[in-house]
């Protein structure tokens, strides 16, 4: 079967043969003969070859390709036939029916290359014409897009892109044509460097000989060695005006020339077009157009050498301009034939297309095309030369091209041109990565930059927004190699921002900015400027600059945003988003992976920190920081380089710390080079100073800085190194220069560039001199002497000067090169100079003049300029330093936080549209995620200080802030966006929590806050909360009545109506605020402070404390909620309390311990300081020092601290209730019964925790709790675990008195000294007063002996309540606090005692009332100091049932008091009962455990005294009451105790004391008038208590009379019977004690007690002085009894009348007494006296004092204090009880050490 692609051909044949034949006959009127025609000869030809064959894979593509092309060449054919022939090309093309795998398919692309850039045909009509330039267009885009392509060779492809650009720039063609000719080109150069990869970069020598044949140039200007001489000529080119002159007038034809489109000249030059009058009609000019343009020879030698852009520092071009000659110029005879003439191809090198010596290597490797067609190179002869598929030096010579199109001045390129060249750059800049190419990069740093730059100064914006696109994509790209060129743009962008220049643009100012937000979008692109230039010696301050512009520049002058002001907004933001998402990035990553590490340790694996997750990616940043990193590794290593580092950095990544060193050097260089820039020494020396140059000057390193400095004045550095001081440093400036290999001229154009030569010929000399000896040394002396040398250098100068200064031009004709040699002659050494090389220096000044720095202006200096920027660019300091994304934020971030957050806020404050707002928003929200992860709080803290001021919070008045703030959405989004913030980030926030705080007051002013933020717990308050903001009352706050109604009489009706209530709009407005708060959350702020950094809180706590308001401003309620959010604050912070607690309890401690008067604030700190004890006790860490806390409430004035007791009372209640159990220590149950006492029975407190001074003399940094209370915890509780009153100091800050381990009794006996008061009370007792002024001094009281104060009744029964909570529960009771709550109910026995009458005040005001009372202050209040002192004045009590009724004492009272004594009694019962089995219990757990502190006896003596007799002592108390129920409840109780078994125990001691201690007192007390009411009552109670005593003594009888003071004992019962006979008024007693003494004598002397052997009468002294006692009140008793028993006459020791027995018995006395009492601290030391002696107090006084210099306790007879009416005072004094006198005595009376004790003497102070 024969192949279908045949028939195509065949088909396209028959189409061709019959236009042809159809033109021929039309034209003739003759058929063609196709033997003679040429063109259909060929055609039948192939149509034989064809008809022969099945495949056309077998005919050589040439073959079928001929016919058609030679149609194509042809002149003779018409458009018409020449466009079908083209259509049939381009659909074998198009079919693929060129096999390009077959050998030939190279040769047959050339030629068809060849053909169709050389089509000729006869013009028509334009129209037409045009028709078959579209089809040419068309079939060169397929020819050079399909696979077969490829086989194309330079030449051929410089051909066909030469051919495009000649249709596109013919500007006679119309429009659609020139488009059609642009797309192509850029489909084309798509292609071509989207190749570029597949190519590899060619040898040196090769690009030199290679690039000659590719000259895409069709002007004849020579082009000289570098652009910089591009002073194009305005004739035309040459070979056009030989053309001309060859005869172009009469020449039908037109005449296209090839004019140099490389240089950009317009290749129609209009004075070389002079079309003919004689012209056809049939022919119009733009006929020729396109055909002209494919000329091979243009193509050929049109584009220009790059050998010098290939690497550059390339010398100059070996390629001297050509000389286009126009071997033939083909004119055609005949009018009818328009011949599109084409310069013929003048090949240099003979015929040969290239010559390949060395470039086989390059190619003999297969190349696979984008479409997978592989092609295997073959070695095709083509007149003798092998077709080499195209490569990298047609892009070359096409890049080249392109680039000199964008020369704005070459006055040949026209804006099209320039335009046209931009659009092709940018896609070849799409298409290709051009770095790795060093022939393309040398193109693209020198010229592209160059011209690039040079455009943004034009007016035109299409070629500036064009350069600005194609600047972008160097710099994305490149810009590691273009690091100046990258500076010099960015200073030009600038130059345009900031033009003040009214011409200029608004959108080119736009343009400018958005090309810096574009490029600063770059991954890493700001972080590699602020490392390669902020941080280098010698460049600018980039980064620093921008952001100070862009910063400078979103603000607005005129106040309104226009698109620039957000622009700059939007590129400052560009380093904000780009940091904040690497910071996003990182937290994300180490989420992830605390998560992998969580899920590895936990099955759960929930890890909390990760609270955010990034939506958008899921690649952590180490990916992409490591992609990143490998890419610049790929792209270094891609250019087979070395990564490169700067010499000024130790690594390729430099840590912040040398960075800032840097910047620090630079500042200091920059100082110093303006300083040298005025005067050179001052700058040098500036530098030694700064240690930047050594000291003394070394010449070399000078020598160095002035070469490597650019900012250096050259005038300047010219002048230094000139001078005669520094000769030496002339030599060394001169070897810093590189001269070996150099032409003189050359070495002295490099010298010269480097500073600017003094004008004074010995210094000139002076520096020539130096120069020459130096290039002669290092070239080997080419010259025969120095001297030869240096006159050439003058000479060279002299010359520069001549050709190019104007002033001498204007004067002389320049030099010619004979002049220049004449001036030489014989010069070397009598003989003449290398005639070549003269020759040659003179060209290269001519064509180049040496320029001397700051002389020249305009494009030389530009030129000078540039060329210093690409001379530095090849040294080590061009190198540009790649570093991953995100390496330096932490540095971009410090410098830019700033200005970003001003501008921020600037237009957020100025904008209404919304997106902006939002805008301003995100980036405010971006900059706290990024200062949260650097942790910068400074940067936090400006943020949200911005933010406050937005919301208006703190600037609008309270009154108008609801309306305000509800009615403006902006304030409501920053109060949102701040809230936000502080709950996210608030771990960095430090200065800012006080604007936080102060806008969270004012809110609170405003009640705007959640109420559950304004209700506070509270103890009394039946619902448990109490609110902080009172409810309005009618009348104004701190108004009278009167000054209202004044104010409703004064206001008119319309203002009256205005004031009933505000306007719809302001409640809207006030809702909307109340719910925006709530949206705020910033309840938020106080709950999840626990998550704060310890810092943190601590700031936001100091800034509670400060925000609380001042003298001027002061408010209650204000400071009340300040110290409230502080509470919670620590509330929620219970586990670091100890962190905080100082400052809180500081803060406590001020505004409690300072309150000289009761008011809201002082009773929300009390009940905050009691919750915060309730809620932290569970803690073990700080429960102590909490509890110590606690005292502040004792160092309270206690008219203050009353006034807030029944808050305390029901607070205490709780916190037993919640917490007895977490309390252990001794000292803590110490404060809180200290407490309890004081507000339960309103007894003052200790001394010690009393302030003396008004300004508490508590350092409040320094001191902990514990000093407040004792110096040292461990000092005072010693072994015993717990102190009494008596032992506490006297005054704060004054030494305690220490106190001996065994002294137990002293303190539980009941006989307390409070303070030194008692002690001067005792003195003035002393000097014989009769007025007893304290009970305490009686021996035989049950007093405690307490200052009691006033009490509250609520109080009183709570704190009982919460006693009774502690004693019934077993567990609570512990041996640290047993003994204090013995005490604390004996205290509250007392206040109870005869229902606390004297107690009872008629308090209007026991409480202010926390709603209207609170003190409020503004600073326009000028009343406000007399109104704060009228305060109580305005507090209406807070209601409390039982306070209401003002006078008498109300009903319930009575109830009440007896329900508290009852319980009093039940609970001394329930202790007394259970001591002996709790005191058991412990010391077996504590001979189960190890024993740590003291010992636990559980035996009677430790019973009695620190349980038993205390108590004992309690209910006889009670026992005096004046209400009959409770005495005879007491009595019963009193009996049921001393009678109790566990008491049995006891020895004789013990039972003495409970005599001493409890029995005789309250006989004592019992003879007072106690309830004069109730006579029969107390006739009973005394009967009762009588008996009772009775009864014990005869119960005990046996171990009493072991006693050596039984005797004292004895008289003094009778001393009683005596007492209470005579007492009563009715029979009751009369009757009763006589018969009680009958049964104690009988049974007595049943015992045998009155009987003695020894004595004569056989009857012991006792009875003789019992008898002599009881005869004083009964005589006849003894009758009665013992009548059988005579009576001998008594001996009286002592005589009533004078009471003072001798000294020597007084003495014998007292030295039994510290024997006789084993609870004494001495062993007995004297055998007991069995008498004893009566003594009176006068005598005593003086022996009983204290070893020490306490004052003297005097103890008063007991008849002072028996006297009951109507009965006469005793005769008898008492008799000396020793354990009473001892009980009495605060310190032991002959102390001596304890074995058990260290040598610690007591002593009081």
């Amino acid at each position: 079967m024969v192949d279908k692609n045949i028939y195509i051909v065949q088909g396209e044949i028959c189409t061709v043969v019959g236009a042809i034949k159809r033109n021929s006959r039309w034209n003739t009127h003759t058929p063609l003969d196709e033997e003679q025609d040429p063109l259909l000869n060929s055609f039948s030809h192939l149509k034989e070859i064809l008809n022969n064959m099945k495949e056309l894979s077998d005919v050589e593509p040439n073959i079928f390709l001929r016919p058609f092309l030679e149609v194509v060449r042809s002149e003779d054919t018409t458009g018409p036939i020449t466009g079908m022939a083209l259509t049939s090309v381009n659909k074998f093309l198009s079919y693929g029916l060129i096999d390009a795998n077959h050998e030939a398919a190279a040769e047959a692309i050339e030629n068809m290359a060849d053909a169709v850039t050389h089509a000729r045909f006869v013009g028509t009509d334009p129209a037409s014409d045009e028709v078959v330039l579209m089809k040419i267009l068309q079939v060169l885009r397929t020819l050079l897009l399909t696979p077969v392509g490829a086989h194309l060779t330079n030449e051929s492809v410089c051909e066909i892109m030469q051919s495009c650009f000649r249709i596109c720039f013919e500007m006679r063609l119309s429009e659609l044509l020139r488009k059609s000719a642009e797309h192509t080109l850029v489909d084309m150069v798509q292609l071509l460097f989207s190749r570029l990869p597949q190519f590899k970069e060619e040898a040196k020598s090769f690009v030199g000989a290679n690039m000659k044949k590719l000259k895409m140039r069709a002007g004849g200007m020579s082009e000289s060695s570098k652009w910089k001489k591009q002073k194009r000529s305005p004739h035309p080119p040459r070979h056009m005006v030989r053309s001309a002159s060859g005869g172009l007038e009469q020449a039908p034809t037109t005449t296209l020339s090839n004019n140099n489109l490389s240089g950009g000249v317009p290749f129609i030059e209009q004075d070389s077009l002079s079309v003919s009058d004689s012209v056809a009609s049939s022919m119009s000019i733009p006929t020729d157009s396109g055909l002209d343009t494919c000329s091979k020879a243009t193509s050929r030698e049109d584009l220009t050498d790059l050998d010098q852009s290939s690497s550059a520092a390339t010398t100059p071009s070996t390629e001297p301009g050509h000389l286009y000659t126009q071997s033939e110029c083909r004119q055609v005879e005949h009018a009818q034939s328009a011949s599109v003439e084409s310069i013929p191809e003048v090949l240099e090198d003979g015929e040969s297309v290239t010559e390949h010596s060395d470039s086989s290597s390059l190619h003999d490797m297969d190349y696979v095309n984008p479409r997978g067609v592989r092609f295997t190179p073959q070695q095709t002869q083509r007149d003798g030369a092998a077709l080499i598929p195209y490569s990298l030096p047609c892009l070359r010579e096409l890049f080249r091209f392109l680039i000199s199109l964008t020369n704005p001045h070459d006055r040949h390129n026209t804006d099209a041109m320039m335009h046209m060249g931009l659009q092709l750059l940018t896609v070849a800049l799409e298409a290709a990565h051009i770095a790795p190419y060093q022939s393309l990069l040398g193109l693209v740093k020198d010229e592209l930059c160059r011209h690039l730059f040079q455009l943004l100064s034009v007016d035109r914006m299409n070629l500036y927004a064009a350069s600005i696109r194609a600047c972008f994509l160097l710099f994305e790209s490149m810009r590691g190699h273009l690091k100046f060129q990258l500076e010099m743009y960015l200073k030009k962008l600038m130059d345009i921002i900031t033009s003040e220049n009214m011409k200029m643009p608004y959108e080119m100012k736009e343009m400018a900015l958005e090309a810096l937000v574009q490029l600063s979008r770059i991954p890493s692109f700001v972080t590699e400027l602020y490392i390669n230039h902020d941080c280098d010696f010698y460049c600018s301050n980039l980064f620093e600059d921008l952001t100070k512009l862009l910063s400078k520049n979103a603000f607005p002058v005129s106040g309104q945003l226009y698109t620039t002001h957000l622009l700059s907004l939007e590129a400052l933001l560009t380093v904000i988003d780009s940091t904040e998402a690497h910071c996003q990035a990182k937290v994300l990553n180490s989420t992830t992976q605390q998560d992998h590490s969580a899920e590895m340790v936990l099955a759960e694996g929930e890890c909390s920190t990760n609270d955010r997750t990034d939506t958008t990616t899921g690649t952590p940043i180490a990916l992409i920081h490591l992609v990143y990193f490998l890419e610049n590794c790929i792209f270094i290593l891609a250019e087979k380089k070395e990564p490169k580092k700067p010499h000024r950095f130790s690594s390729c990544l430099p840590d912040s710390q040398e960075l800032l060193d840097i910047r620090n050097k630079k500042k200091l260089l920059n100082s110093g080079t303006e300083q040298f820039n005025q005067k050179p020494k001052k700058g040098i020396q500036f530098l030694q100073e700064k240690g930047l140059l050594s000291s003394p000057m070394d010449n070399n390193e000078v020598a160095q800085w002035l070469r490597e400095n650019p900012r250096l004045d050259k005038k300047q550095i010219g002048e230094f190194i000139s001078d005669r001081k520094y000769m030496e440093l002339l030599d060394s400036f001169v070897n810093t220069f590189t001269f070996r290999g150099l032409r003189i001229d050359e070495a002295l154009r490099l010298y010269l560039e480097a500073f600017r030569l003094p004008g004074e010929a010995p210094v000139i000399h002076r520096l020539l001199e130096t120069f020459t000896d130096t290039w002669h040394k290092v070239n080997g002396s080419p010259f025969m002497t120095n001297d030869a040398g240096f006159a050439l250098a003058y000479a060279v100068i002299m010359l520069n000067t001549d050709q190019h200064n104007n002033n001498v031009r204007k004067q002389n004709i320049p030099m010619t090169i004979e002049q220049f040699k004449k001036n030489l002659k014989g010069v070397n050494g009598n003989t003449d100079f290398d005639q070549d090389m003269l020759e040659d220096i003179y060209n290269a000044i001519k064509n180049e003049e040496i320029v001397m720095p700051d002389e020249q202006s305009g494009l030389v200096k530009e030129n000078y300029v540039w060329n210093v920027l690409l001379h530095r660019g090849a040294t080590s300091e061009g190198v540009f330093l790649h570093v991953p994304a995100g390496s330096y934020d932490h540095d971009l971030f410090t410098m830019t936080w700033g200005p970003t957050i001003a501008a921020l806020s600037y237009v957020f404050d100025k904008s209404l549209d919304d997106t902006i707002i939002q805008k301003a928003i995100a980036g405010f929200r971006k900059c706290a995620m990024i200062s949260a992860h650097y942790g910068f709080s400074d940067v936090f803290d400006n943020l949200i200080i911005s933010l406050c001021k937005f919301t208006t919070l703190s600037s609008e008045s309270v009154e108008n802030l609801p309306t305000v703030f509800g009615s403006n959405g902006k304030a409501q989004i920053a109060a949102k966006t701040m809230f936000h913030l502080a709950h996210r980030h608030g771990d960095i926030l430090r200065e800012g929590w006080k604007n936080i705080m102060d806008s969270m007051l004012q809110l609170f002013r405003a009640e705007l806050l959640p109420k559950a933020m304004v209700e506070v717990e509270d103890f009394v308050e039946p619902n448990g909360t109490i609110s902080l903001q009172r409810e309005e009352t009618p009348s104004n706050r701190g108004e009278s009545a009167v000054l209202s109604f004044v104010n409703w009489l004064t206001l008119s009706g319309a203002e009256q109506s205005g004031q009933r209530g505000p306007s719809t709009e302001n409640q809207e407005a006030k809702q909307a605020a109340m719910l925006c708060i709530k949206q705020c959350d910033p309840e938020k702020l106080i709950t999840e402070s626990k998550f704060l950094q310890l810092e943190s809180l601590q700031e936001l706590m100091k800034a509670l404390i400060s925000v609380t308001p001042d003298e001027e401003t002061y408010d209650e309620e204000d400071a009340a909620f300040c110290l409230e959010m502080l509470l919670r604050i620590v509330m929620e912070n219970r586990d670091r309390v100890s962190c905080v607690w100082q400052t809180v309890r500081d803060h406590l401690c001020h505004l409690c311990v300072q309150a000289t008067e009761s008011c809201f604030l002082v009773e929300r700190a009390v009940v905050g300081l009691i919750r915060l004890a309730i809620r932290l006790l569970r803690r073990e860490d700080i429960s102590s020092q909490v509890l110590l806390s606690l005292r502040l409430l004792l160092m309270m004035k206690p008219h203050v601290l009353a006034r807030v007791s029944r808050e305390v009372a029901y607070g205490l209640h709780e916190l037993l209730k919640t917490n007895a159990a977490n309390i252990h220590c001794t000292d803590d149950w110490f404060t809180l019964f200290a407490l309890i006492e004081c507000i339960g029975a309103g007894i003052k407190p200790p001394a010690s925790f009393k302030v003396t001074s008004t300004t508490p003399d508590i350092d409040t940094g320094a001191q902990s709790d514990s000093e407040l209370s004792f110096h040292h915890l461990s000092e005072v509780s010693l072994d015993r675990g717990y102190t009494s009153d008596s032992e506490v100091y006297t005054e704060h800050g004054k030494s305690r008195m220490p106190r001996s381990v065994t002294d137990v009794d002293v303190t539980s006996s009941g006989w307390l000294v409070v303070g030194k008061d008692d002690l001067d009370i005792s003195k003035v007792a002393a000097s014989g007063s009769k007025t007893l002024l304290n009970p305490l001094v009686n021996q035989y009281s049950l007093s405690l002996g307490q200052d009691m104060g006033f009490h509250d009744t609520k109080s009183l029964i709570k704190c009982v309540e919460s006693l009774s909570f502690i004693v019934r529960d077993a567990a609570h009771v512990t041996p640290e606090n047993f003994e204090l709550c013995v005490k604390a109910i004996r205290v509250f026995v007392e206040a109870s005692l005869n229902g606390g009458y004297r107690t009872y005040e008629k308090k209007k005001n026991h409480k202010y009332d926390s709603q209207k009372s609170r003190v409020r202050r503004k600073p326009r209040d000028k009343e406000g100091a007399s109104r704060r002192a009228k305060a109580s004045s305005q507090r209406p009590s807070r209601s409390h049932s039982d306070d209401e009724e003002d006078e008498g004492v109300p009903a319930s009272y009575h109830t009440v008091s007896l329900q508290v004594s009852q319980d009093l009694l039940d609970l001394m019962h329930t202790l007394h009962t259970r001591a002996s089995s709790i005191y058991s219990s412990w010391a077996e757990e504590q001979r189960r455990l190890e024993p740590v502190g003291k010992k636990i006896e559980a035996d009677s003596q430790t019973l009695w005294t620190s349980c038993w007799c205390p108590l004992l002592q309690g209910i006889a108390w009670l026992c005096c009451d004046a209400r009959r129920l409770v005495r005879m409840q007491a009595l019963t109780y009193l009996q049921r105790a001393l009678l109790v078994h566990d008491l049995q125990t006891l020895d004789a001691v013990e039972w003495e004391s409970c005599f001493n201690k409890v029995l005789f007192p309250l006989l004592t007390k019992l003879l007072d008038n106690i309830s004069p009411a109730d006579v029969c009552g107390m006739e009973e109670t005394r009967m009762r208590a009588c008996t009772l005593l009775s009864k014990v003594f005869l119960q005990h009888l046996s171990p009493l009379l072991s006693l050596s003071t039984f005797a004292a004992l004895w008289l003094t019962i009778l001393d009683f019977m005596d007492k209470y006979m005579h007492a009563g008024s009715s029979d009751l007693l009369l009757e009763a004690i006589p018969e009680s003494l009958k049964n104690m004598l009988l049974v007595m002397d049943t015992a045998g007690i009155f009987h003695s052997a020894d004595s004569r009468t056989g009857y012991s002294d006792l009875w003789e002085i019992t008898w002599e006692r009881i005869d004083c009140f009964l005589p006849n008793l003894r009758e009665e009894l013992f009548k059988q028993t005579v009576i001998p006459q008594p001996v009286e020791l002592v005589q009533p009348a004078a009471p003072c027995p001798p000294a020597s018995e007084l003495i014998n006395v007292l030295s039994s007494l510290p024997g006789t009492d084993r609870s004494s601290p001495v062993p007995p030391s004297t055998p007991p006296m069995p008498t004893p002696v009566k003594m009176s107090p006068q005598i005593a006084s003086p022996l009983i004092q204290s070893p020490t210099s306490q004052s003297p306790l005097i103890l008063q007879p007991l008849a002072s204090h028996l006297q009951v009416g109507g009965v006469p005072p005793m005769s008898l004094p008492i008799i000396l009880n020793p354990a009473l006198i001892e009980a009495s005595c605060p310190v032991p009376l002959l102390p001596a050490p304890h074995p058990t004790e260290h040598s610690d003497t007591p002593q009081v102070k």
